[in-house]
């Protein structure tokens, strides 16, 4: 059964589900989700859950996430980004390192942002961007979002090039109006990538061109175990007699289990079973476990 994680590259001209379709196709799994969605114009990391994976898909949306992108100044769109059309201009004042810098730092922390109107998320069941696209606009709450750093990697006269670490539900695209606005102009996102998702910052992605090049001689690559998503949280090894009660759906005491909370479980020879919770004295229950284990 197929079942792990894929640290997708996903290209530009692409959404996020036509990539998460086609890498399902590829490795013929039942099930798929992505973590965290990336416009058709951004490109970089996005994580496939595949098979029993998409069990701990929920782990990694949590995670920070990274990315590089450009802020064009002087225009605002309708989109946020290159997509969209001009519907705002602005003169341009010469920018000095140290003043755009300071700008930036004032941007890191806990904030609120407001989400854009071309997104996905959903307003009487419908996503904002079907909405946006037939030219209606409404109220959206301000939801809490965090920016750990916010570095200045390029400036240009009319450009900006901006590596952001931030938690989920950041909006770039929004961010980068902000910056604008922060600066005296207006502007939109001209490039996005995102660099990765945690706890994924140092692996190396796959490019879509060459699984598909892989799958065609039958070579493709062996996918990220699923218990790679949960770095975080303590491993339990689980005798025998209790893995087959857990994997029943009854709770086990572990006479030498003393971890508490959310655990990841493991039997005798090393497989991944799921998630468990443990109460710290012993027992542990079955929250989340793989069916092909």
């Amino acid at each position: 059964m197929t079942s792990g994680v894929l640290l997708l590259d996903k290209p530009a001209g692409l959404s996020s589900n036509a990539a998460l379709q086609r890498v399902r196709r590829l490795y013929g799994a039942d099930k798929a989700g992505h973590v965290g969605s990336l416009d058709p114009l951004a490109t970089g990391m996005l994580p496939i859950c595949l098979g029993e994976a998409t069990k701990v898909a929920g782990e990694l949306v949590g995670g920070r996430k990274c990315y590089r992108f450009a802020v064009l100044l002087g225009t605002r769109t309708s989109t946020g980004d290159l997509e969209g059309e001009v519907i705002e201009t602005a003169p341009v004042a010469p920018l000095e390192r140290a003043a755009v810098t300071a700008v930036l730092a004032a941007f890191c922390g806990r904030q609120a942002q407001t989400p854009p109107m071309y997104s996905a998320l959903k307003h009487g069941g419908q996503p904002l961007y079907r909405l946006a696209r037939a030219g209606l606009e409404v109220e959206r709450a301000a939801r809490e979002i965090e920016v750990f750093s916010l570095q200045l990697l390029k400036l240009e006269p009319r450009s900006l090039e901006l590596q952001v670490v931030c938690s989920k539900g950041t909006y770039v695209r929004t961010l980068a109006e902000d910056v604008a606005r922060a600066l005296g102009s207006c502007g939109h996102v001209g490039s996005l990538r995102r660099l990765y998702v945690e706890p994924f910052a140092e692996e190396h992605m796959k490019e879509l061109a060459q699984l598909e090049a892989d799958a065609a001689r039958g070579a493709l690559p062996p996918l990220t175990p699923a218990d790679r998503v949960l770095p975080g949280m303590e491993a339990v090894a689980v005798p025998a007699a209790e893995a087959s009660r857990l994997l029943h759906g009854q709770p086990v005491t572990l006479a030498r289990c003393s971890a508490r909370g959310r655990v990841r479980l493991y039997d005798e020879r090393g497989r991944f079973l799921g998630l468990g919770e443990a109460d710290g004295a012993g027992g542990v229950r079955p929250k989340r476990l793989f069916l092909d284990a």
